[in-house]
């Protein structure tokens, strides 16, 4: 899957209502963070609580660029837990955090403006 990181870039194709409600997006709130030792781009390996139901993931983010761990325990965060786990390198990511690339593709954390539960999904 190809992700585009360019602003410029036309609207992706239209899907239906029904398509994007399969793709399950939950806020939780980072319970551990650490740097990602030996990644090939800067990213931490994060530990997120998504609440009852869904319980505490693992993900990896490219996001060492912008933020410390110590920056982003207690954040909430936005992240896709259907997704089947991934490998990444030596480590297994099960849920996909969300971000914006800044101008300088910079990845740049999606987070709610005010706290929200655990397991509290998008729509």
């Amino acid at each position: 899957m190809h992700l585009d990181h360019d602003p410029a870039a036309g609207v992706a194709d239209q899907i239906a209502f029904d398509d994007f409600l399969k793709v399950d997006i939950r806020v939780g709130t980072i319970l551990a963070a650490e740097v990602y030792e030996g990644a090939r781009k800067p990213s931490i390996k994060l530990q997120i609580d998504f609440g009852p139901g869904v319980g505490v993931r693992k993900s990896v983010g490219q996001v060492a660029a912008l933020y410390t761990p110590d920056q982003l325990v207690g954040r909430q965060v936005a992240a896709v837990v259907n997704f089947p786990p991934r490998q990444i390198g030596k480590a297994l990511s099960e849920a996909l955090t969300l971000g914006f690339a800044d101008d300088e593709g910079r990845v740049v954390l999606f987070s709610p403006d005010f706290p929200v539960p655990n397991g509290s999904r998008l729509f």
